[in-house]
């Protein structure tokens, strides 16, 4: 745990009390601070009484009498579409708002720090797509590579759970743009954008407020090194913004459509090759192909940011190599879950909206795709062009019919329930297919969350496997 520092004796305000917000109300506890926790779910606040903490409604007057800060969780909307009522009273009551990741760079640092050989790193990873997926591989290169190491953020423990600082330890955090967003402190060493396309847009008012949300990391964060996604313009815009000139190589730069190499630091893949260039010169390459972990375009655009991290911490290309060679991939992202008679089975129930889904129809061939479910803003019409790989698509969701109606030149059939889909899919497919999970929408019709509905599709494929060989 890393108790929070600048609280002691003062009344603090938790506001959501999921995994992440009991972490900063005993994180609070242990630094000192009073926590006062409320949730409006009465299960949570039982848990967090049984902790012994003392619950009390946020919204009664007087509330925010004496409270040094209210401390939001990721999903409770703090200004767009509206501001949750009780962040709007803590606003009203000139009370700071802040969150755990605020907390968390405000306390990391301790006095121990004087006594250690390497200061502990911290590696912070925000984006549209990609982000669980490079932090997780750059935690377990420097993990298969003897460094201490811990992953946090939203992926994995709570940040304030996190284990105190040892000598030469790299902190890597998933952060989202909720949690970049709202962040009074953010002052990461090693900082990663991986690309942008519209998502979360009701809670950002629009793509522009979701933009800005992830250029905070860097704006308010000054991190001594930046690597940057440049396929997109904002990805692009951003190096600009932070680079001092052509061969500032604090800003380091990665793409899988274009070449770079010019006079910074360069790390792109191409034909599943990775190549990096610094001034000018090839300094290291790695072929991708073979490594299962990391299929198709979008996760060789993980595997750049990942080794441009690590060479940034000093690691050697061929000791990243073999980090990349045992990297299992994460569940529920372009995860193989199984082959059998030549078919092979992806869960990549992650990708929850359209560029995601169209990064996971470009990493295989002859696709039987599984999609559907909450239809995101903007619709499908940027998957039109994408669907060139797709056999035949099986909608699932309750507005399965609309969905199947704007893939425009897909075959398509309505499945509604995941099994349906499942059992259609096994019984068209032949060898050499494959039948891909890739919603492009979000779970919330049909089931609590993307791991859920990713489990189904893989509790249906092994059922449809198993009754086939028997």
């Amino acid at each position: 745990m890393i108790p929070v520092q600048g609280f002691e004796g003062a009344k603090v305000a938790v506001l959501g009390l999921g995994r992440s917000g009991l972490a900063t109300a005993r994180a609070l506890r242990a630094g000192g601070a009073e926590a006062l926790c409320w949730d409006d779910n009465p299960k949570a606040r039982d848990v967090a009484m049984a902790d012994g903490f003392h619950c009390t409604d946020l919204l009664k007057q007087r509330a925010f009498e004496d409270v040094a800060s209210l401390i939001v969780s990721p999903g409770i909307p703090h200004l767009y579409p509206t501001p949750n009522p009780v962040v709007a009273a803590a606003l009203e009551a000139g009370v700071p708002v802040d969150n755990d990741i605020g907390l968390f760079f405000r306390s990391f640092a301790s006095g121990d720090w004087a006594l250690f050989d390497t200061p502990p790193k911290v590696v912070a990873v925000t984006g549209s797509n990609g982000k669980s997926t490079t932090s997780a591989l750059i935690h377990h290169v420097l993990s298969e590579a003897g460094r201490r190491t811990q992953l946090a953020g939203n992926i994995g423990r709570g940040v304030l759970d996190l284990d105190p600082a040892e000598d030469g330890d790299v902190i890597v955090l998933e952060l989202s743009s909720y949690q970049t967003d709202l962040a009074r402190s953010l002052t990461p060493d090693i900082a990663v954008f991986t690309n942008l396309s519209p998502d979360h847009l009701d809670r950002h008012a629009g793509m522009g407020g979701y933009f800005a949300a992830k250029r905070r990391l860097f704006a308010e964060g000054g991190p001594d090194r930046a690597i940057i996604g440049v396929d997109e313009i904002e990805g692009r815009y951003l190096a600009g913004q932070l680079a001092e000139g052509a061969v500032d190589d604090r800003v380091m730069r990665i793409s899988t459509e274009r070449k770079l190499t010019g006079a910074g630091w360069n790390i792109f893949a191409r034909k599943g090759f990775l190549s990096e260039y610094r001034k000018g010169r090839q300094a290291g390459a790695i072929d991708l192909r073979a490594i299962k972990g990391l299929p198709g375009a979008h996760n060789h655009q993980n595997a750049c940011a990942a080794y441009a991290v690590c060479r940034a911490l000093g690691l050697a290309p061929r000791v990243i190599e073999a980090g990349f060679a045992s990297f299992g991939g994460l569940p529920h992202r372009s995860q193989i879950i199984a082959e059998a008679g030549g078919v092979t089975y992806v869960n990549d129930s992650k990708a929850t909206n359209v560029d995601a889904a169209k990064k996971a129809l470009a990493a295989f061939k002859n696709i039987r795709w599984i999609c559907g479910g909450l239809e995101k803003e903007g619709g499908l019409t940027d998957l039109l062009g994408s669907t060139g790989q797709v056999v035949k698509a099986y909608v699932i969701g309750r507005e399965a019919a609309n969905f199947a109606m704007q893939l425009k030149g897909v075959e398509a059939e309505v499945c509604t329930t995941m099994e349906e889909a499942v059992a259609q899919a096994m019984a068209q497919a032949e060898e050499g297919d494959t039948v891909l999970l890739a919603p492009a929408a979000a779970s919330f019709d049909q089931y609590d969350s993307f791991e859920k509905r990713g489990a189904d599709f893989e509790a249906c494929v092994k059922r449809g496997l198993k009754a086939r060989d028997t």
